[in-house]
């Protein structure tokens, strides 16, 4: 009797697509455990002294991990379920927030905050009123930054990426028409514009012509992913851009142009541990790269993953 069998390369419930699997490929290290229980982690982003900010999700807290591994709570409120952080230029952390779950259970009230470093001094920079699901944020060279609405299905286009002016009071409208808009990176020069469509699987590219506006012909989707789960990503000094790829426990990276050139996986994906893998962030002035993870089948608990990337990380905030 004819019978199909696994191999190697197609056991676990998220193998690595055929097209991706020859290009180079390094393991990633665990450096941080930050819970033994598979807490949902995002945002990750290095602030003006160096220390690596990120967020759990579900808890509503604002992490601060400090050089020497200390972890410390710089903000929290409940039901806020904040899902990206970027650093201004003048040391302020900038949250966006997915917000409350409505009757069906959708988040639909989302926001973007403010505070200083140690957590205090809150404005709201983006309100709930305004519709949007905030999930990711990146700041241009002038202080405005670019944030994306996580609204909408893989058949219903209602999210997008917005762009709010340095003024942190007007909020345009860059890509519309988006199936849950999440990830958003910009080139080092701040020209390129980089976004993830995590419920129909497309990476976007779009050439600026000025602040919050594509140049003509600009935009493009130079990459649809093959299984699920495009999440947040940054851009290296080189322009080169790293996809968290969530359900199957790897970082996707590309070259300037949207062409896959690299991948680091997570220890244990082929077992089907820490597949979750959400976000991360490159040191500025450095090759290190830190992944955020957590393992929902194995009991792996939440953990930070360290390797190096292609180049040197730079700053999220503006360029000094």
């Amino acid at each position: 009797m004819s019978a199909l069998w696994y191999t190697a390369a197609t056991r676990g419930l998220s193998p690595i697509p055929a097209s991706e699997r020859d290009i180079p490929t390094v393991t990633a290290e665990p450096f941080y455990k930050v819970s033994d229980e598979k807490m949902p982690l995002e945002g990750p982003a290095f602030d003006r002294q160096g220390n690596l900010l990120f967020v759990d999700i579900y808890g509503g807290r604002v992490l601060r991990l400090s050089r020497d591994q200390q972890l410390t709570t710089v903000y929290t409120q409940a039901q806020l379920h904040p899902a990206g952080i970027a650093v201004h230029k003048d040391g302020r952390i900038f949250v966006a927030a997915v917000g409350m779950k409505n009757s069906q259970g959708y988040f639909d009230a989302g926001t973007v905050i403010s505070m200083d470093a140690n957590g205090d001094q809150r404005e709201t920079i983006v309100p709930t009123s305004t519709g949007l699901v905030a999930n990711d944020l990146v700041f241009d060279q002038d202080g405005g930054f670019y944030l994306t609405d996580f609204r909408g299905a893989s058949t219903t286009a209602s999210g997008g990426v917005y762009y709010m002016a340095p003024d942190l009071k007007t909020l345009s409208s860059v890509l519309p028409n988006m199936c849950g808009a999440n990830g958003v990176a910009l080139s080092p020069d701040g020209k390129v514009l980089w976004a993830t469509e995590f419920n129909a699987c497309r990476l976007h590219r779009a050439d600026l012509g000025a602040p919050g506006l594509i140049a003509q012909s600009g935009s493009s989707i130079p990459y649809h992913f093959v299984g699920p789960g495009a999440d947040s990503m940054r851009t290296d000094s080189d322009g080169n851009v790293y996809v968290a790829m969530n359900r199957q426990g790897r970082v996707l990276v590309f070259s300037p142009y949207g062409i896959p050139i690299g991948q680091i996986l997570l220890p244990g994906r082929e077992n089907d541990h820490f597949l979750r893998c959400t976000s991360l962030a490159l040191q500025p002035g450095s090759r290190d790269l830190f992944i955020v993870a957590r393992d929902e089948v194995g009991g792996g608990g939440s953990m930070i993953f360290k390797a190096s990337g292609l180049a040197e990380g730079f700053p999220m905030f503006s360029h000094q």
